[in-house]
């Protein structure tokens, strides 16, 4: 591997090296990599468009599977479409992410469309990971990335999906759409950061159909500089169910953060909550740690690396 793309890899998947398990390395539109295991198989779609197929067994427990994206052309834009099969009863971690080196005045764009069929009883671990950076003319080009997540989870599956915002990112939507089954968990941890001009969305839409479905969704983002960002969920109670979404917000400088959290109860035993707080970082927090020698600047970076990690 070239040193930009193992430098990415190791941003968005943390891997210094080939994992042990199945993985697909996707490079500029085209295969890097791939391998299957016993009991996680990866294919090319048939349906013609761009992406891939994993089929986890119900005989997977404890394993994991890399599906990384780099992108290093100038001006590079593609759509992608994994589909990811998780029969009854198995326990997987998923690692996926897309990182881009910009390296000039064009536009590099990756969208992508996961969607996730999760079968009863079965335990996923999602972990996403995006990151860009600029090696040209950074007011002229932009690095842009708009990942869609839809869920289908089966009676008594459990999802984590634990999404990062790294840095670098100009314009981003993010769409995550699901549907739960009775006894189904779905736990939703995302972190951003905006600073510039850059932009952010994101759009949860939750229905707990089944009775004794959950979802927690918390959001913490921190808004710098001009930047701009929108947090927009939708939890939909449409049986005995438990519901929470929290959005957790630092704003600075010049920076716009707007929360539109939205409940539904449509039935008399849905228990569903919301949360919004935005708010600037606390004098007393910034004092506290200047007396510890650490300039203002300094003491803003550690607060916002801690309420991030």
């Amino acid at each position: 591997m070239e040193e930009i793309e193992k430098m990415l890899l190791e941003k968005i998947a943390e891997l210094h090296a080939l994992p042990d398990g199945a993985y697909n390395i996707r490079k500029d539109g085209a295969g890097d990599g791939r391998k299957s295991t016993e009991n996680i198989r990866i294919e090319n779609r048939k349906d013609g468009k761009s992406g891939i197929d994993i089929f986890v067994s119900s005989r997977t427990q404890g394993e994991s599977v890399h599906i990384p994206v780099v992108i290093t052309k100038d001006g590079y834009r593609e759509t992608v479409y994994n589909d990811f099969y998780v029969e009854d009863g198995a326990d997987v971690l998923i690692i996926a992410g897309c990182g881009i080196h910009n390296c000039g005045l064009g536009n590099n764009e990756h969208s992508g469309v996961h969607t996730f069929h999760i079968g009863k009883g079965a335990r996923v671990r999602y972990v996403e990971r995006h990151y860009g950076e600029k090696a040209g003319a950074e007011e002229k080009s932009t690095n842009v990335m708009n990942p869609s997540t839809v869920l289908y989870l089966d009676e008594n599956s459990r999802l984590e999906m634990e999404t990062t915002q790294i840095k670098g990112i100009d314009s981003t939507i993010r769409s995550t759409k699901g549907e739960l089954k009775a006894g189904a968990e779905l736990i939703v941890r995302e972190k951003i950061y905006t600073h510039r001009d850059q932009f952010a969305e994101t759009d949860f839409s939750v229905d707990l159909n089944g009775d004794g479905s959950s979802a927690d969704v918390v959001s913490r983002s921190v808004a710098s500089e001009n930047s701009r960002q929108k947090f927009v969920s939708n939890i939909n109670g449409n049986a005995s169910c438990k519901g929470h979404t929290e959005c957790d917000a630092i704003i600075m400088d010049g920076a716009q953060v707007t929360a539109v959290p939205s409940l539904a109860a449509n039935h008399v035993e849905a228990e569903l909550i919301h949360e919004a707080a935005i708010g600037k970082i606390a004098g007393e927090q910034l004092v506290k740690l200047m007396t510890l020698g650490l300039s203002e600047k300094e003491a803003e970076e550690q607060i916002v690396k801690g309420f991030l990690s």
